[in-house]
């Protein structure tokens, strides 16, 4: 007699999937019914019906969008991750910019790419929140829970946090983190004449050269408080890493040249140094910033995430080292 095995008909995987869907089915009326409930549209043009004051979030974004929920004061149930195992997995970022991790917090990881529908169902999650690069199927976590998709190209990258202030109800502290950032860039327009200072962004890995405009908080600074920049960064796509031939190297000098490591990952700014000196042999004498030792290496995580205390750090960190000493000013 043959027996039934359901491995041999949907696939495990699958049929558990579709419990856990039935089982949300018949949750999320009775959430409904419990909530107030608004519709919006996400950033993939879809109408989102979404509860007024969510208490059960899923983030599909650590960096995007559970770092500034977390400083917004809302705590996610579940997070997207870095590593492939709940031992391995953190917030990248999180940690020193908030404190908050896995570990010391009550955030379930709910895997990294993709983030798992499985461990995400677990959490009863009444609002999901990820990004339009996360290769989770949309429209199997629009079954457990309404899903809105944040496109970080067609927006500017800190315009998710007015959005998730809208989403969580948290525009009072927003507010706030708005103005501490704000008496930073006033001090650095008191104490720096930002015009008269060309400042570059670039960054080399493995031989080839890239730029990335703004480039994380970096450039929201640089940005903010008026100083120039060269104008190939000026001109390039917003929100977009872009490779550059070694020959254009020295159309990306300035007065000043801020580049980043990733310490997470056990690099070293001397490790940053080899990087250039892979993509351009002899950089250092090519570049007027690093000649004149006027080139900077901060720490990545940083100055790439979407974060107040990142950019309140970051803005501190150029008031300091730019402020208040002498340069050597590059040639026009």
């Amino acid at each position: 007699m043959t027996r039934f095995n359901p491995k041999h008909a949907l696939g495990f995987a699958a049929m558990k999937l579709i419990l856990a869907a039935i089982v949300m089915v018949l949750i999320l009326p009775v959430q409904a019914i419990a909530q107030d409930m608004r519709t919006v549209v996400d950033d993939t043009g879809v109408e989102v019906t979404i509860p007024v004051n969510p208490q059960r979030i899923i983030s599909g974004h650590d960096l995007v969008i559970t770092i500034p929920m977390i400083e917004l004061g809302v705590f996610p149930v579940g997070s997207h991750g870095r590593g492939e195992t709940l031992d391995e997995a953190f917030i990248r970022g999180s940690a020193p910019l908030t404190g908050v991790d896995f570990d010391n917090s009550d955030i379930e990881w709910v895997g990294n790419r993709p983030i798992e529908v499985e461990r995400i169902a677990a959490q009863n999650p009444d609002l999901i929140i990820t990004t339009a690069w996360q290769p989770a199927d949309v429209e199997q976590l629009r079954l457990i829970a309404p899903t809105f998709v944040v496109d970080i190209s067609t927006r500017d990258e800190w315009s998710v946090f007015d959005l998730l202030a809208d989403l969580t109800g948290t525009d009072a502290s927003l507010k706030l983190l708005k103005r501490r950032y704000q008496i930073q860039i006033d001090a650095i327009r008191d104490e720096i004449d930002t015009g008269a200072m060309t400042i570059s962004t670039i960054h080399a890995y493995e031989g080839q050269l890239f730029a990335y405009n703004p480039y994380g908080t970096i450039g929201k600074v640089l940005i903010d408080a008026g100083f120039d920049r060269p104008d190939l960064i000026e001109n390039a796509k917003q929100n977009v890493i872009e490779e550059f031939s070694a020959e254009l190297m020295p159309e990306f000098d300035g007065d000043f040249i801020i580049t980043t490591y990733r310490s997470s990952a056990g690099d070293t700014p001397d490790a940053v140094r080899d990087y250039f000196e892979g993509v351009l042999p002899g950089y250092c004498d090519v570049l007027h910033a690093c000649r004149n030792d006027q080139m900077y290496f901060l720490s990545r995580a940083e100055a790439a995430a979407t974060s107040y205390a990142a950019l309140i750090q970051t803005a501190y960190t150029l008031r300091t080292i730019l402020g208040g000493r002498t340069f050597v000013p590059l040639a026009d």
